[in-house]
């Protein structure tokens, strides 16, 4: 199953996307799933209900998390949670919850992950591509891939309908609810795939 991971509704403030499009498109664009990331909130659950919808379009709900040693994605019991906590806080709490943090554009040259989350284990999952970076910012987590066991996994990061499908991640199991993607990205069961003239394949660099 294909999901966009990383999508940005206008409830976050500096996304253009209606929830309304992001239904519409998204199967236009071959997607089985798409993740709604907002800044700092999961407002999405007062808008939309969260599993299949009608057209069978999987949508599960999770947040963007920013602190001060880099951006999350959370997917997990998180509707309440503190936005007011560091780094590693925030990574213990996801632990204990039985949750699931990603890396988002781990080397973003203005927002990077601090390197010792990723290599002292309090992260095992990165968004190794993201379409929002640059060549050079998704290929840095080259080095990472190479000399640590991670989940490496792909989100288009979309804040307008052009960007919505443009990366995503590739599960090889079926997901049909927040626990199901949580379970696949604990156990290692997806990688990350890109579009290429509407077509998307396998980001080679990390299969």
């Amino acid at each position: 199953m294909l999901f966009d991971i990383h999508v940005h509704t206008k409830i976050s403030p500096c996304s253009d996307l209606y929830v309304a499009d992001v239904l519409k498109q998204a199967r236009a664009c071959g997607l089985d799933g798409v993740c709604i990331t907002d800044h700092q909130t999961m407002e999405i659950r007062r808008h939309l209900r969260e599993g299949i919808q009608d057209d069978g379009l999987c949508v599960v709900f999770g947040i963007e998390y920013a602190t001060a040693h880099g951006d999350f994605l959370l997917f997990g019991p998180f509707e309440n949670i503190s936005l007011d906590l560091s780094a590693i806080e925030l990574l213990n709490q996801v632990r204990q919850a039985g949750g699931v943090a990603i890396a988002a554009h781990p080397f973003r040259s203005d927002r990077p992950v601090s390197e010792h989350l990723v290599r002292e284990g309090f992260c095992r999952v990165v968004e190794s591509v993201n379409g929002r970076n640059t060549p050079i910012e998704n290929l840095q987590v080259e080095k990472w891939r190479k000399e640590l066991s991670l989940t490496c996994c792909g989100g288009s990061d979309a804040h307008t309908l052009d960007e919505l499908g443009t990366v995503g991640t590739r599960f090889s199991i079926p997901v049909r609810s927040r626990n199901d993607l949580i379970f696949a990205f604990k156990n290692g069961l997806c990688h990350p795939e890109c579009s290429a003239s509407n077509n998307l394949v396998k980001v080679r660099a990390n299969v």
